[in-house]
């Protein structure tokens, strides 16, 4: 039987250099709060019930971003160091057994496969052994702990920056701060921790020398890029996550078969989806939980959040989206707009400056240029001439605008909602519409045009007569 896991994940730190009244954790990269990373790993170690978040720091803030997650959360008043952080869940956690895995709430970069393989190592060494931390042989490890091994290559001290003898600093293996010990170990030893340091806080660091002198060695497994261990302090290490979690998305979508024309200039969030054989053009931006299906062309400059689109749906330049729906076929823009609740069927059209919002526009049915439809209900094959506006809101209320299949509506139609517009109905150009518009019939909602010969004539001609 595996040993069973809990997860320790701390969050409460003020994370002063972030220069910031939010949360560090909630800070977002990838598309998401750092937290949401972290936790999204734990739970592919370990059952929601055996993860612990510990928070301090605009608490509530951060348990609500966890909403529906199912972790548990613990509390450290008062940031007294990382050590302190885990000795806050004492009465909560030591009677669980098994391994523990402290991770950390600005770390969201480590890979799921490499806490297994931590953990892996942490089984399988002696049964003397506390269990393994992760370490990483640095170019230049400055401002990490370095590991000291053994003869017999355990890690028998971990030494900060600020406390390291020359020959201790010269060392390259940087102790990268995750560890996988054995619980019950951790638990007998944890209150030898001291606060005797520049800082006066408890190192968590210190639980390596602390089980090693009791006989419990910690093995260093080592990772060969540093980088995924990193931290985030600064906004400029914020960005550089940020830059790391698009590039593997990029590349994971690439090598699955979507062509991404001028990666560097593309930017797609973690969580999103797309199918083989789509086509994304530069300075495109794909957000939050879109789903992309196969065949679909994203054009230059548009921004898709939270969208579903079927396959071959084309979305042409600068079109912005939100929140929508688009079905098999389906085309928008250039610059097209829609807003939440719009969901456009099958080989429907939207074309330039036409904006949708909670809507349904129905299988081949056009809006082609210069039209605001919102909280209307659109049949099959219904043009919608260019000007087309849904008046729905009175000030106080939406409403509602009904449109059959077949209609058409001419350029520069003022529907004024609620209205409800028959099927194969005409509605001539320029027409403001107030009135339920019968199945088949023609609706003419304008004045009769009338002309006065020769008055512009005489009207430029009193006009100068006027004139000193």
């Amino acid at each position: 039987m595996p040993t069973p896991l809990t997860v320790t994940i701390l969050a409460a730190g003020l994370g002063t250099r972030m220069k910031s009244r939010q949360a560090k954790v909630l800070h977002r990269a990838g598309g998401k709060p750092l937290i949401e990373h972290v936790v999204e790993t734990a739970l592919a170690l370990a059952p929601p019930e055996r993860v612990f978040v510990v928070v301090g720091h605009r608490a509530d803030d951060v348990r609500h971003a966890l909403e529906g997650r199912g972790v548990q959360f613990l509390e450290q008043t008062e940031q007294k160091g990382t050590g302190h952080a885990v000795m806050v869940g004492r009465d909560a956690l030591a009677d669980l057994g098994g391994q523990l895995m402290i991770l950390y709430g600005d770390c969201p970069l480590l890979r799921i496969e490499t806490l297994r393989r931590l953990i892996a190592t942490a089984d399988a060494a002696p049964a003397e052994s506390a269990g393994a931390l992760l370490s990483a042989r640095m170019d230049d490890p400055t401002g990490y702990g370095r590991v000291i091994r053994d003869q017999a290559g355990y890690a028998c001290a971990v030494v900060e920056q600020k406390a390291g003898t020359p020959q201790q600093l010269a060392l390259r293996e940087a102790n990268m701060g995750i560890y996988c010990l054995r619980a019950d170990l951790f638990w007998n030893h944890v209150a030898e921790l001291r606060t005797d340091n520049p800082a006066g806080e408890y190192y968590l660091t210190d639980m390596v020398g602390i089980l090693y002198r009791a006989g419990h060695p910690v093995h260093a497994m080592e990772i060969a890029d540093a980088r995924e261990a990193l931290g985030i302090n600064t906004r400029l290490e914020l960005a550089e996550v940020d830059a790391i979690f698009r590039q593997r998305k990029r590349q994971g979508l690439m090598l699955a078969g979507v062509t991404i024309e001028s990666p560097a200039s593309v930017a797609i969030d973690v969580d999103v989806r797309i199918g083989i054989d789509t086509v994304i053009e530069p300075c495109a931006r794909i957000l939050g939980r879109t789903v992309i299906g196969e065949d679909c062309r994203i054009g230059a400059g548009a921004v898709i959040r939270d969208c579903e689109l079927g396959n071959g749906v084309e979305i042409r330049p600068y079109s912005v989206m939100e929140q929508s729906r688009l079905d098999e076929g389906a085309e928008v823009g250039p610059f097209g707009r829609l807003r939440p609740g719009a969901h456009m069927e099958a080989h429907s059209h939207i074309g330039n400056f036409v904006e949708l919002k909670n809507t349904r526009l129905g299988p081949g049915s056009k809006a082609n240029h210069l039209a605001y439809l919102g909280d209307s209900q659109i049949g099959a094959r219904v043009n919608v001439g260019a000007g087309t506006i849904t008046c729905n809101y009175d000030g106080f209320r939406k409403h509602p605008t009904r449109i059959g299949d077949g209609a058409f509506v001419g350029s520069n139609s003022t529907l004024v909602a609620p209205l409800e517009v028959g099927d194969g109905a005409y509605i001539g150009a320029g027409s403001v519409i107030t009135d339920p518009v019968p199945a088949d019939a023609l609706v003419l909602g304008r004045a009769r045009q009338v002309i006065k010969e020769d008055w512009a004539r005489k009207r430029r001609a009193l006009g100068k007569a006027r004139t000193p």
